[in-house]
């Protein structure tokens, strides 16, 4: 998946009020960034590389399988498999929305 594909993808999961209320990055490292703008109305979802509430470290397949369903965000955190940076209770929010 490209980073262009989840970001649409992310895009469609968020929609216009994704109750967030934050801004969180998924930090892709050389693919690129999702920034998604939750605290604004309606949400937003780009590649901006903006500062994050919380950003998630990540390789892009990873996001892919989040993204999917194939993959358990608690578990890929508790296997390592992403880094939180910033607000945990924002990341713990993430799992309603993918």
């Amino acid at each position: 998946m490209s980073i262009q594909a989840a970001t649409e993808a992310i895009r469609t999961k968020v929609g216009d009020n994704s109750g967030l209320g934050a801004t969180v990055k998924f930090d892709c490292g050389d693919d690129g960034v999702v920034y998604v703008d939750g605290a604004s109305n309606p949400n937003s979802v780009s590649n901006d590389n903006n500062e994050a509430d919380c950003t998630i470290g990540l390789e892009i397949d990873i996001l892919s399988d989040l993204i999917s369903g194939d993959l358990d965000p608690t578990a890929a955190f508790m296997q390592g498999k992403l880094k939180v940076e910033g607000d945990m209770g924002v990341a713990m929010r993430l799992g309603s929305i993918l």
